[in-house]
């Protein structure tokens, strides 16, 4: 499976890879994963394999999120990589929503070959929905 990274390692590597999260550009996001890549959060719960289906579930994703960012707070090796311990800062309409969150991280060489998402959404989408519901009242 392969050594943990330290903190220092997954700190650098994040300073790179969170901010690709930021923006509508999947190309840039998906260079940093495998060609055989493991994804899923919330919204994937068994997850995509491979990169373009990765790539088509981060084309929804990032355009509809263009202006989220996203923040490393702790990262704690694990075997294979590094558990990152974020927190996301998603505009949505006139508010700002704050979640924090956890992922599993675990490389094949120097790219991501597997990436677990674990949040909860509920504020997110509350927020969403009221912000939808708001839009359609003033049409």
């Amino acid at each position: 499976m392969g050594t943990a990274m330290t903190r220092e390692q997954a700190r650098r590597f994040s300073a790179k890879w969170l901010p690709a999260w930021t923006g509508n550009d999947p190309h840039k996001l998906a260079s940093f994963y495998t060609d055989d890549l493991f994804y899923s959060d919330p919204t994937v719960p068994d997850g995509v394999e491979g990169k373009p289906a990765f790539l088509a579930y981060l084309s929804k994703l990032l355009a509809n999120n263009p202006a989220w960012v996203w923040t490393q707070i702790d990262a704690i090796p694990m075997a294979g990589g590094f558990l990152n311990k974020w927190r996301v800062d998603a505009p949505v309409g006139d508010k700002t929503v704050i979640c924090r969150g956890v992922c599993m991280v675990q490389f094949k060489k120097s790219l991501i070959s597997r990436n677990e998402v674990y949040f909860d959404t509920m504020p997110l989408m509350g927020a969403i929905a009221s912000w939808n519901q708001r839009k359609c009242e003033h049409t």
